[in-house]
């Protein structure tokens, strides 16, 4: 593309690539100074110019400007760089059907579930913390949500495939970023809102305005799908001026579920809409489950998809990876992995235990907290675990470059019983969990869901997950062959 395509003042010079980190080498590149919270692109045009960029987009006077560089001074990169990539890329938001999710809890499992059903009425894909997936391609994420190139580009493969819709998570560090600035959506799905990233937020005022961020990137004809059993959610019906749809279990609702049923690996309840009743069953379980299957249902039934075909779907679509997750490997005890990593969650996920646990038996939790992320709430889920599990194994999630001892001590904090040991090694903690447990008990492996790897002090390092860890200590124990993995 021209530069001048981009820029009408601008030379026209060939651009084949955009640019926003200096360190990687692209031929004929546009490379945009974003201001980050560590680094100033600013400070790095020789580099990104040594790498191949011809042009530079910039917001600050510079120093030194460099020969046979175009430059072009803007007052925010950022919304230069949202606007530069839809155009580069062919304005492939426009070309697609977009539901966005936003919350602190539930984004993954609604978003895929969305996937998951609306797939029969158009081809669909997602993006969000599991990954990308679209027809036959799927790959790991650096970020739920992507950085603005990468997720233009993304866009764009998936137009080319013929994706007609996609479900996109939309976290609030990303919309904080403007990494999402340039998404056109159709419907913007908001699931809650409880204690998490406030080391990066600050308050729960600035999460919230984070959050509410996704509706400013609504269609004129786009829609709010709001759960209003959250008092968030109700304060949104009230601020939005936007069309509006709801969801609850408890309040009154467009998408009400009633008389909930939970069994032993199905729940069903009756969906309530404009006056009809209609029994679902969905393979999905929990309470927490019926608030992620209403958002995906009132989502797809708003975008055209019969609601008779949306509940028969629901009843057969697989289980999210790591969510919720029950780990089958022959032994008498229920073992169950969830990335719940927030009060919120935490709570959720033992109330779903207490429910499939004979109160006669044992309740076991293995968990840790992420170093460096969100130290308030770490004596929360010491507390909640306390309150509602017979025994705690404090042990490592990713500590980036903090001490996990000190990571569990602050854990410990909010814990007063004396069933708690501290074994930081993740695999030795599985072990003594599965040991501790008896006939009928429920080992609940917390944090890390889907994940295979663990962040320590040098980066991502290799780690098989909870599930592979677990089915291979299990089978240990009684005897079958191991299961073997690197760690």
């Amino acid at each position: 593309m021209k530069l001048n395509k981009l820029f009408p003042k601008a030379n026209p010079v060939d651009i084949n690539s955009l640019m926003s980190d200096s360190r990687l080498a692209q031929d004929h590149s546009l490379f945009f100074c974003l201001k980050g919270m560590k680094h100033d692109g600013h400070q790095h045009i020789a580099q990104a110019v040594e790498n191949g960029a011809i042009a530079i987009v910039h917001s600050d006077d510079l120093a030194t400007y460099l020969p046979f560089v175009d430059y072009i001074k803007v007052e925010n990169v950022h919304d230069e760089l949202n606007r530069c990539a839809a155009l580069f890329y062919g304005q492939p938001s426009e070309k697609l059907k977009i539901f966005g999710v936003t919350g602190t809890n539930g984004k993954t499992t609604v978003a895929k579930i969305i996937k998951s059903i609306y797939t029969a009425h158009a081809n669909t894909g997602y993006i969000g913390t599991i990954g990308l997936e679209y027809n036959q391609i799927q790959s790991k994420p650096d970020y739920t949500t992507p950085e603005v190139i990468a997720l233009h580009e993304t866009l764009d493969r998936m137009v080319k495939a013929k994706v007609k819709a996609l479900a996109i998570e939309l976290s609030s560090q990303g919309m904080e970023q403007h990494r999402v600035d340039a998404l056109i959506l159709n419907t913007a799905i908001f699931t809650n809102l409880t204690h998490d990233h406030l080391d990066y937020h600050g308050t729960m005022e600035n999460y919230y305005q984070a959050k509410k961020h996704i509706f400013d990137l609504l269609r004129p004809e786009g829609v709010a799908l709001i759960n209003v059993d959250d008092p968030y959610g109700v304060r949104l019906i009230g601020e939005l001026t936007c069309k509006k749809k709801t969801y609850a279990i408890d309040a009154v609702a467009d998408y009400q579920a009633i008389n909930l049923q939970y069994h032993g690996d199905h729940t069903t309840f009756d969906l309530v809409h404009q006056g009809t009743i209609t029994n679902v069953t969905s393979s999905l379980l929990g309470r927490f489950n019926v608030h992620n299957a209403l958002a995906a249902i009132a989502c797809c039934h708003m975008n055209g998809m019969p609601m008779q075909a949306i509940i028969d779907r629901l009843a057969t679509i697989p289980q999210v990876s790591g969510r919720l997750e029950h780990v089958k490997a022959g032994q008498p005890f229920k073992v169950i992995v969830d990335y719940a990593h927030t009060p919120d969650g935490f709570e959720k996920v033992f109330a779903y235990a207490i429910a499939i646990t004979p109160k006669k038996n044992k309740i076991i939790a293995v968990f840790g907290s992420a170093g460096l992320r969100d130290t308030k709430k770490r004596p929360i889920l010491g507390a909640l675990a306390d309150k509602y599990c017979d025994n705690i194994i404090l042990t490592e999630d990713d500590s980036r470059n903090e001490d996990p001892a000190q990571i569990a001590q602050h854990i410990a904090a909010g814990i007063t019983s004396n069933r708690t040991l501290i074994i930081l090694d993740r695999t030795d903690a599985i072990r003594q969990a599965i040991e501790l447990a008896n006939t009928d008990d429920t080992v609940l492996l917390l944090g890390k869901g889907h994940e295979d790897f663990i962040i320590r002090n040098h980066g991502k390092e290799p780690w098989p997950g909870d599930v592979a860890v677990c089915e291979s200590l299990i089978r240990q124990s009684t005897g079958e062959k191991e299961l073997v993995y690197e760690d």
